[in-house]
C-alpha cells in the first residue's frame, strides 16, 4: 500500500532525510506512533521516529548538518539513538535492532538487525508499521503484522506471542490498557489473557514509568475504560490496592451498601465530562478511599463510614509517596478536596447557618468551584428525579455561599489585623499570645460575631487580650 505524503506538512523534511540516507548508502523509514496517527487521521504528534538499517547516530548528524550546521544533536550511545529538535518537532533516529531480555529486567540486550527485526520488537501491531522514505519506494507502507487492519477493527494486539511480549517488558501491559482507553480500542482476547497471567511482572517496572501511563488513562475521555481493564487483569490491586479494597457489597440483616469501587469509577467518568484537570480527576478517584477502613454496621443506622473523608485525606499522602506522585501543592490539593468532599452535601438545609457556609468558604478557598464540580460528579443515582433534586440542592447551596462571600469576603481569608500590629498595640515580643489572638479573630469572623473589618477586629483583640493579661499601650 502506498501512503500519499504529498500533502504532508513535513514532506520537505522527509525528502531531505531520504536524500541524506541515499548519499550515505542507508535505508530509512518512519516508524511508530507517527505512522499510526497518520493512518487514523489523528492530530499529528510532534515527535517522529526514524529507523535506518545502518548507523542511526550518523544519519541524525548528517541530516542535522544539512538543515543547519549549528543544530545540536543529542547522542545516546548506549541505545544507539540520536535526536534533535527542528521546527517544533522532536526527531529521533535509531539503527534497526534485535532485542533479548533477561528475567529480572525490562532493559534488553541489543544487537544490530533489519527493519523486520525492529518491527518485531515493537509493542503492538498498530505501532509496528513503517513508511519507507527510500527513493525506490518512497511512501510505501510496510505492515507485516496487519496493523492497518487492527486500526480498522479497533484492536490492540501484539506483533509476537503476547505472553513473551508482556513478560519481556511488563510496562507494555499498562501501555496496552492506556491505548485501549485513549483510542477506545479493544484488547485482543489472547493479549488480555496474557496480561492477566503476567500481571505480577509489573513489579519490576519503576513506579514513575507506571504513573506516566496511568495518568494518560486518567486523562482519557472515559477513564473507567482503562480502570476497569486494570481491575480485570489484576494490575490495579498491585498498584492501588486502596481502590480495589472498596469492591463488593456486604449484607447484614437485609441491609446493604453500594459498591464503592464501581461508584468511584462512575464519579471519575462524570467529572471527566466537566474537567481536564488531572488532579481534580485524581480527587474523584480517591474521594472514597477512606470508606473501606471506616466501614461499620450499626444496628440503628445500618452501614456507616464515619470520618471516611478525614481518613481518606490522610491516606492520600502515603499513596502519593508510594506512587512517586508529586508531594507538593498537587498532593495537598487532592487531600483538601477528599477531606471536604462531603461538606457541601451537609449544607443542603434551609437551617444551615451562615457560619457553616463561611467555614466552607474559608476551608476551600480558591478551590471551591472544583469542590462543587467533584460533589456534582458524586451524584451517580440512576433515578432522574433524584438527580434533578440533588442538582437543585447544589445550586441552592452555591447561591447561598455566593451571598455570604459577597457580604463577608472570607474565601481567601487574610486576617484584618496582623501579628506585627498586635505586637505594636501591646508592645510585646513574638510569642504564643499573638497566635492565640489571631486565631480568636479568625473564629469570631467565621462565627459572624464580628465583621471582616479592621476596626472591629482591633476592638475585639483589645477585649480578648485582657483575658491574657495584656493591656494596650500607647
Amino acid at each position: 500500500m502506498q501512503i500519499n505524503l504529498k500533502q504532508n506538512k513535513n514532506l520537505k523534511l522527509f525528502k531531505l532525510i531520504s536524500q541524506v540516507a541515499e548519499v550515505n548508502n542507508q535505508s530509512v523509514f518512519i516508524v511508530g506512533g507517527y505512522v499510526r496517527d497518520l493512518l487514523m487521521k489523528r492530530k499529528a504528534p510532534t515527535d517522529i521516529d526514524f529507523v535506518t538499517e545502518g548507523n542511526g547516530m550518523d544519519l541524525a548528524k548528517k541530516t542535522a548538518a544539512e538543515i543547519d550546521p549549528q543544530l545540536k544533536v543529542s547522542i545516546f550511545k548506549t541505545y544507539g539513538t540520536a535526536m534533535f529538535k527542528h521546527s517544533g518537532l522532536d526527531l529521533e533516529f535509531v539503527g534497526a535492532r534485535k532485542e533479548s531480555y533477561s528475567e529480572d529486567s525490562r532493559k534488553p540486550s541489543v544487537e544490530t538487525g533489519t527493519l523486520e527485526d525492529d518491527q518485531k520488537r515493537r509493542d503492538f501491531t498498530i505501532n509496528a508499521m513503517a513508511i519507507s522514505l527510500n527513493k525506490k519506494d518512497f511512501g510505501a507502507l510496510i505492515d507485516p503484522f496487519g496493523g492497518l487492519i487492527d486500526i480498522q477493527n479497533e484492536i490492540i494486539r501484539t506483533p509476537m506471542e503476547p505472553s513473551q511480549t508482556y513478560s519481556d517488558d511488563p510496562l507494555r501491559m499498562m501501555r496496552a490498557i492506556r491505548f485501549a482507553s485513549t483510542l477506545n480500542f479493544k484488547i485482543e482476547e489472547n493479549s488480555l489473557n496474557a496480561i492477566k497471567n503476567e500481571s505480577e511482572r509489573i513489579r519490576i517496572v519503576s513506579m514513575e514509568r507506571i504513573m506516566v501511563e496511568f495518568n494518560k488513562i486518567m486523562l482519557s475521555e472515559k477513564p473507567s475504560v482503562g480502570l476497569k481493564l486494570m481491575e480485570q487483569t489484576g494490575l490495579l490491586p498491585l498498584i492501588i490496592p486502596e481502590l480495589t479494597a472498596l469492591k463488593g457489597i456486604e449484607e447484614v440483616e437485609g441491609q446493604t451498601h453500594k459498591d464503592n469501587f464501581w461508584h468511584t469509577l462512575e464519579v471519575v467518568d462524570n467529572i471527566s465530562k466537566n474537567t481536564d484537570k488531572l488532579w481534580l480527576r485524581w480527587a474523584a478517584l480517591l474521594h472514597d478511599i477512606g470508606k473501606a477502613p471506616t466501614k461499620k454496621f450499626d444496628q440503628k443506622n445500618g452501614w456507616t463510614f464515619h470520618g471516611h473523608e478525614f481518613l481518606g485525606s490522610k491516606m492520600v499522602k502515603n499513596l502519593f509517596h508510594r506512587l512517586k506522585l508529586p508531594l507538593g501543592t498537587d498532593m495537598k490539593y487532592v487531600q483538601k478536596l477528599v477531606k471536604l468532599s462531603s461538606r457541601p452535601i451537609a449544607l443542603i438545609d434551609d437551617g444551615t447557618s451562615d457560619s457553616a457556609l463561611r467555614r466552607l468558604l474559608f476551608d476551600s478557598g480558591e478551590d471551591l468551584e472544583d469542590l462543587f464540580t467533584l460533589c456534582k460528579a458524586d451524584i451517580t443515582t440512576k433515578n432522574s428525579s433524584k438527580q434533578e433534586k440533588f442538582r437543585k440542592n447544589f445550586e441552592y447551596v452555591a447561591q447561598k455561599i455566593k451571598e455570604v462571600e459577597e457580604k463577608d469576603q472570607v474565601r481567601n481569608f487574610q486576617p484584618p489585623i496582623s501579628g506585627e500590629e498586635i505586637m505594636e498595640m501591646f508592645k510585646i515580643r513574638p510569642g504564643r499570645e499573638i497566635g492565640i489572638l489571631k486565631e480568636k479573630v479568625k473564629e469570631a469572623i467565621l462565627e459572624g460575631e464580628i465583621a471582616n473589618d479592621k476596626d472591629e477586629a482591633r476592638m475585639f483583640v483589645i477585649k480578648e487580650a485582657e483575658t491574657l493579661g495584656l493591656k494596650i499601650r500607647h
